[in-house]
This record gives structure tokens, C-alpha cells and sequence, in this order.
């Protein structure tokens, strides 16, 4: 039996920092971004069929939404000002990521390589599916900006800015409703939480 070294190089997604030309409070790393991520893409695919009369699979969205950094393992984090540069740099590193999640798939195992690779390659994914996990990325790194807003750290103000125009090209019912119910918590203290708890 042939060894496989997949989950020890995504266990290294706790190794590659977010933000990294950012001065951060609180430094996020890609495997903790990606756990959130699923949180929130399943949230907005739940709201979507529960609401919003969509249907959707909400556990697969989750899962896309886990490994959907996975390939920065073997690329870095690249800075957002650095990947949308130009047109150029943008459609070249599309192109790296691309070859990154495929040379993740070969390391899995053949006889597991069906169950991982719709997870993995994007070309598998409805064009649903995308729009959620983009919508939950996007709500993500706009989150992490109120964190870090919150915390006095105007370094993000800009990116708040650009991801609220972000947020709005990519907006939906589901994303409104996750926006009004569930975000404002983020720019509350936990004394601040606590003294709004209907318990």
C-alpha cells in the first residue's frame, strides 16, 4: 500500500497566514478562515432552502467551502492588492491555483481519488455552489475586518470598504438575511453579547 502525504500537507494550512502585508490584531491562518467558511456557506445554503425556497445541498456546499483554500498549501496566500494587480497576474494565478488543486487530487489515493477530487477541482462545482462559497469567503474576510475594526485597528478600513462592494456584486436573499440577522454580533464586545442574550 502506497503512502499518501494529502493530509499532511493540508495539515499544514494552519502554517499559512491571511492578510499577510496587513498589521493584524489577531493574526487568521488559511485552515481556520476555512472552517469558518463552511460554517457560513452552510448557514447561507440552510437559509437559502429554509427561507429563501432554494435546494441545495447544504453538507456539500459545506465540504466545497472546507477545502476551498486547500491548494494554498502549495501556493501561499497571496495578497488580494498583489492577485488583482492587473488582468494578467489575476488570470496567471487562477491558472497556478488550478494546477495546485489538481497535484492536490493525484496525491490521493486512486481508490479514494472519486470521493475527494469533486471537492477539490472547482470544475465540478455547480455554478450554485460557487456563488455560496464565494458569498461565505467574501462574508468571511468582511467579518474579519469588523474584528479587526473593532479592536481599533484601522489597517482594515479599506478593506472593509472594498469587500462591502464585494458583498453587494455577489448579494442574494440568503446573504441579506445572514447580513441582518448574524453580523452585527461581530462588532459587539462579549460583555456587549452577553448583555443582548435573550437567555
Amino acid at each position: 500500500m502506497n503512502q499518501s502525504h494529502f493530509f499532511a500537507y493540508l495539515s499544514r494550512l494552519k502554517l499559512i497566514g491571511r492578510w499577510p502585508l496587513m498589521r493584524n490584531v489577531r493574526t487568521e491562518n488559511v485552515a481556520e478562515h476555512s472552517l469558518q467558511v463552511a460554517m457560513v456557506a452552510h448557514a447561507l445554503a440552510i437559509i437559502k432552502n429554509r427561507i429563501c425556497q432554494g435546494n441545495v445541498n447544504a453538507e456539500r456546499i459545506a465540504l466545497l467551502a472546507m477545502y476551498h483554500d486547500a491548494g494554498e498549501v502549495l501556493t501561499g496566500d497571496l495578497p488580494t492588492p498583489v492577485k488583482y494587480f492587473n488582468r494578467q497576474i489575476a488570470h496567471e494565478y487562477k491558472a497556478i491555483e488550478e494546477i495546485a488543486r489538481q497535484k492536490l487530487i493525484t496525491m490521493v489515493p486512486e481508490a479514494l481519488r472519486d470521493a475527494f477530487a469533486p471537492l477539490i477541482d472547482e470544475q465540478q462545482f455547480s455554478e450554485e455552489e460557487k456563488a455560496i462559497v464565494k458569498q461565505a469567503d467574501a462574508l468571511c474576510a468582511y467579518l474579519k475586518c469588523l474584528e479587526e475594526l473593532a479592536a481599533g485597528n484601522n489597517e482594515f478600513r479599506l478593506a472593509k470598504n472594498r469587500l462591502e462592494k464585494t458583498l453587494e456584486a455577489r448579494r442574494s436573499d440568503e446573504m441579506d438575511y445572514f447580513m441582518q440577522v448574524f453580523v452585527p454580533g461581530f462588532e459587539l464586545s462579549l460583555d456587549e453579547m452577553n448583555d443582548n442574550s435573550p437567555l
